[in-house]
């Protein structure tokens, strides 16, 4: 990724007193402290130091924490940064994960780590032109990139699993994926998809902390989340999002839905609706 040229968005983008650009505003019922930061490296020398190694940071560079200061973090007085603050709500990931994690660091010249950087940068820049409707789709795109980042990072710094239990993961999880909307996915039949036990299945999902069907709703009802709050689909009912993805009971996936977002599915798409178009805060 070429050098970024630095403009001064510092303060004509960041809001409050914190210098942070709100990539999307924590939706109502959710703890507003409860938030991952990303800081971009624009330009200047910086190094971050992690675990007792010191990392030479370059211009697009990424580093995400629990604070907008990340710990041993070092610059010079030409450093300049932008640092940007989302929910854990849009990301699907805890943010203990993070916290225990010690922080990450991603490079802005490859792979996921370049996407997020250069959309964090657009996003930036419509936050300081008050650019309105694109800058809230650039804002739920950034969102959708960071969280894929962060899941890929996390699992990286994770102990990898017993031997060949990652790469075995790996296919039950896009298994998983290609089969979320089948009302009849469940241990049995996923085990059975891998010729392997359902009581070595538990298993390998016990380092996440979850069961599989813990994992299986969760992937659902993130699903089902994106669907709700995307303007093609608001005049679908929530009963018929909720089907499509596999919940056989209305009820049921309202409960889980309010458990694991705060609000009800009816909540979320109506706040979804009153903030499309909307400029990310700032």
């Amino acid at each position: 990724m070429p050098e970024i040229e630095y403009h001064p968005l510092d303060q004509a983008a960041s809001g409050g007193g914190d210098g942070c650009i709100d990539i999307l505003s924590p939706p109502p019922g959710t703890d507003p402290e409860d938030c991952l930061y990303v800081v971009l490296h624009v330009h200047g020398a910086a190094s971050v130091r992690r675990r007792g190694a010191s990392t030479v940071l370059a211009p697009g560079d990424l580093l995400i924490g629990t604070t907008p200061h990340p710990a041993g973090l070092l610059q010079d007085s030409e450093c300049r940064m932008l640092r940007f603050r989302v929910p854990c709500f849009y990301l699907g990931v805890r943010h203990g994960d993070v916290r225990r994690a010690g922080g990450l660091m991603a490079r802005g010249s490859e792979g996921i780590g370049s996407l997020a950087s250069q959309f964090l940068r657009t996003l930036a820049i419509q936050a300081r032109d008050h650019c309105a409707r694109p800058g809230n789709h650039v804002a739920r795109s950034v969102s959708d990139i960071v969280a894929i980042l962060v899941t890929d990072l996390l699992e990286r710094e994770n102990p990898e699993h017993p031997t060949g239990g990652a790469e075995l993961l790996s296919r039950i999880r896009a298994h998983i994926e290609e089969n979320l909307a089948d009302p009849d996915l469940s241990p049995e039949s996923i085990a059975r998809s891998q010729h392997i036990s359902v009581r070595y299945l538990h298993k390998l999902f016990q380092p996440d902390g979850m069961t599989v069907g813990q994992w299986v709703r969760r992937r659902r009802l993130e699903a089902c989340r994106r669907e709700l709050e995307r303007s093609s689909r608001r005049q679908i009912s929530v009963s018929a999002v909720a089907h499509r993805w596999g919940f056989v009971s209305h009820s049921h996936f309202s409960r889980a839905f309010r458990e694991a977002f705060g609000v009800s599915p009816r909540e979320w798409q109506a706040y979804a609706a009153q903030t499309d178009g909307r400029h990310p805060t700032s």
